[in-house]
């Protein structure tokens, strides 16, 4: 199939499709007037780097998940294990983990102030007039 076809059958941008495979995430082959033609199995990649790219990992760490898949069947019950593979989502993990905490920490202090606020608007609707300093 022809990249708009692929673009149509994944919902994926033409142009998406064409950063991909300049990320190395994918490879056309080429028919003799230079046209890229795709097949199922570039289908079955495309959802594949959607699914990567919703988790937030980079075209890089993709990359390196997707040579993963090309060595082990990722969606068979084998128990090949790719370590770069398990490597990656453990950073990924970290990552998010990081992030969560970062975020508990900004929702805490922003929480805090809410409060702080409210006890002032209490207190000035309580004394008629602008808090005490």
């Amino acid at each position: 199939m022809k990249i708009s076809q692929l673009s149509k059958v994944t919902g994926v941008s033409a142009r998406s499709i064409r950063y991909y495979e300049q990320k190395k995430l994918l490879a056309a082959k080429r028919l003799d007037n230079d046209y890229r033609e795709f097949g199922e199995a570039d289908v079955k990649r495309i959802k594949t780097i959607q699914i990567y790219l919703e988790l937030g990992m980079s075209t890089k760490e993709i990359l390196e998940i997707l040579k993963c898949h090309d060595t082990y069947d990722a969606y068979s019950d084998d128990d090949g294990v790719c370590e770069e593979m398990l490597g990656a989502y453990e950073e990924k993990r970290e990552e998010i983990a990081q992030q969560i905490q970062s975020l508990t920490a900004v929702q805490q202090r922003l929480d805090q102030r809410i409060e702080q606020m409210r006890a002032r608007r209490l207190l000035t609707t309580a004394t008629g007039g602008a808090p005490e300093s």
